[in-house]
């Protein structure tokens, strides 16, 4: 069906793993192993955060909710993989356009809500250290999860803005070369015109809004945290830092997927390739399999849980 010239299409296809699908078994295999862990680990430090009431605090509520919220895009990403995996045999693979809609909507708010839920920590973590006399007074349970919310809805509301504009852009092709959608892929395939210029433009106002602001923020945050350590004493720069630490590790985890992510997108060409498609998996890979091992490893007091539930399970 053709509109003004334009072919209005009502499915995609997605390169997927096309060009390695001599090795569909070890990349199901690899991919199942993965998912399987970040089920696990993302579970596990969930479920000591919320049993544990010496943990009911609001930095174990932002790293409960960014877990929760890496959890949910495992869900999305690992499953359909999988599926596409076994019924595709890493061939290339049929998607209709609103479902492919869809998951970039979720793909958007969720990537936007962690690096929010990221500035609330950084929020946090400036308040506890720097003002330590009004961290009680000035973060609330009410005002965690005002910020909770606002972490949460903001990405989404703008990310439905972006599936109404994505809708209506009339597309010249149909082969995304990822191996999931999102918003700038389908706005790629468009025929171009207003439209496009239009949902463009919106992208980069999503980008700056939900990531680079907040990213600006989190630097800021940790910068004022080290000038104030740099005036104290070192026990108390030494247990500030250490609070500090897994939160700009998993900061930088996404930072570093985001830009490649970016950067892929600038210089990748219309073919598909084993480089282009590798890395377009490694940004929703990476930071859901890392995170739960940083949190659980380098938070000392759900470390020390982690250890006691694990030896409890290992003795029965």
């Amino acid at each position: 069906m053709t509109s003004a010239g334009f072919n209005v299409t009502s499915s995609l296809t997605l390169v997927g793993f096309s060009s390695m699908s001599g090795h569909s078994s070890l990349l199901f295999f690899v991919f199942l192993l993965l998912y399987l862990f970040v089920l696990f680990s993302d579970s596990l430090v969930i479920y000591i955060i919320c049993s544990q009431r010496a943990l009911h605090r609001p930095m174990f509520a932002f790293v409960a909710s960014l877990l929760l919220n890496s959890l949910t895009g495992s869900t999305l990403v690992y499953p359909k993989l999988l599926s596409d995996l076994l019924l595709s045999g890493a061939g290339l693979v049929q998607v209709s356009r609103t479902l492919c809609q869809c998951q970039g909507f979720l793909v958007s708010s969720l990537g936007g809500a962690s690096f929010m839920l990221l500035s609330a920590m950084a929020f946090d973590r400036y308040l506890s250290i720097c003002h330590p006399m009004h961290y009680a007074v000035l973060v609330t349970p009410a005002k965690v999860v005002l910020m909770l919310l606002l972490c949460w809805m903001l990405p989404a509301i703008l990310g439905v803005v972006s599936t109404l504009l994505a809708s209506r852009l009339p597309l010249c092709r149909a082969q995304l070369n990822r191996v999931y959608c999102d918003f700038y892929s389908i706005v790629s395939l468009s025929c171009g015109g207003a439209a496009a210029q239009l949902s463009g433009i919106y992208s980069l106002l999503i980008t700056a809004v939900i990531i680079f602001l907040p990213a600006a923020f989190i630097l800021f945050s940790y910068a004022r945290i080290l000038f104030i350590c740099l005036r104290r004493s070192r026990s108390f720069s030494s247990k500030a830092l250490q609070t500090c630490l897994p939160h700009l590790l998993v900061f930088f985890n996404y930072s570093i997927s985001v830009y490649l992510d970016l950067m892929l997108r600038r210089l990748q060409s219309n073919r598909e390739s084993d480089t282009t498609l590798i890395t377009s998996i490694a940004g929703p890979v990476i930071p859901t399999v890392l995170n739960p091992v940083v949190y659980g490893l380098k938070l000392k007091e759900v470390f020390t849980h982690v250890k006691r539930l694990l030896s409890c399970r290992r003795d029965s």
